[in-house]
């Protein structure tokens, strides 16, 4: 993973969005939606059922052992799963200009998975083709070369987010996989409107959740029934401590710096441009699953006073994209 990485960043030049002139720009969430509220009813989406009241020493216990684990990514990191090497070569031709579309095409044909995804991605309410996109050529000129790179680390990191375990951390996986997916979308789109790397936002979207596999992969070793304690506070708590969790996995793969720090600092409501954008994303991706899941309305407060418009439009586009 980490060699894939590298391959996959070196030699790019990065690619940051200038806003629109006129057009609506996001806030940088500071006291406007509560993120508290969005992180307690999350937390309650990705228990369900499987919770128990669980005696505070093993609340103390699994969250102890969270950041005892930050101060060893490499441990953290032997979870990952191999990428296939189809990725990093189409990863690759994508930086050089000379390849055609047509050998790009060639390329992705190799895997009937990458055509299926990157057919499905040209066509779903991302892109809003006009008419219906029914070959790779027609996919990839519709999406261009950012929106193929995207979808690639999207399609490397699935198998990170969704192993097969047991327990509870087999029930979330899927659960985690679908914020995680919505919110690199979302984190790129409000990249957009704040100048920072609509690339970068992207990777942020994505590996910010890998903490948190891992934090319930440790709660089903402490807490052995296959559930996770009820208490919210706790499941703020560990919220936090995963996404400096993952922060520290970031930098054990050698993504750039302003990666890891963007987790960590979206979680604390400060900094650069990205981790606007990353946090942004974030409450955007958790108000769109927690709408579908009927935990909250449209109209609800978290939307209709902590969004604005471009926000909320950006929550729009997601309600139409598959999990």
């Amino acid at each position: 993973m980490k060699n894939w990485i590298n391959r996959l960043l070196s030699g790019e030049q990065a690619q940051t969005a200038t806003p629109q002139a006129g057009a609506a720009q996001p806030g940088v969430q500071e006291g406007g939606a509560d993120s508290g509220r969005t992180d307690a009813l999350y937390y309650r989406w990705l228990a369900g059922p499987a919770v128990f009241d669980a005696p505070a020493d093993t609340e103390r216990q699994v969250l102890e052992q969270i950041s005892a684990l930050a101060q060893n990514p490499a441990v953290a990191a032997e979870l990952v799963p191999r990428v296939p090497e189809l990725i990093p070569r189409l990863l690759r031709s994508l930086r050089d200009e000379s390849v055609s579309t047509g050998e790009l095409a060639s390329q992705l044909a190799e895997d009937v998975v990458l055509v299926a995804e990157v057919l499905r991605e040209a066509n779903s309410a991302y892109y809003r083709p006009a008419t219906p996109i029914k070959t790779l050529d027609a996919a990839i000129m519709l999406m261009g070369q950012n929106g193929l790179r995207m979808l690639l680390a999207r399609v490397a990191f699935r198998p990170v987010i969704k192993l097969h375990e047991a327990g509870f951390a087999r029930r979330a996986a899927p659960l985690i996989w679908n914020h995680s997916e919505k919110c690199a979308v979302a984190a790129s789109l409000m990249a957009s409107a704040v100048a920072a790397d609509i690339f970068e936002a992207c990777l942020a979207g994505l590996i910010q959740d890998v903490g948190l596999v891992v934090a319930f992969r440790l709660a089903d070793r402490i807490c052995q029934n296959g559930k996770v304690p009820r208490s919210e506070e706790f499941g703020i708590e560990l919220l936090a401590r995963s996404r400096a969790l993952s922060a520290v996995i970031a930098a054990h793969w050698d993504f750039p710096p302003a990666v890891g720090d963007a987790i960590v600092e979206a979680g604390e409501g400060i900094g650069s441009s990205l981790s606007q954008a990353l946090a942004q994303g974030d409450q955007i991706a958790k108000l769109r699953l927690l709408i579908d899941a009927g935990l909250i309305d449209e109209d609800d407060a978290l939307v209709s006073q902590g969004l604005n418009g471009y926000q909320r439009r950006c929550l729009g586009k997601l309600s139409n994209l598959d999990s």
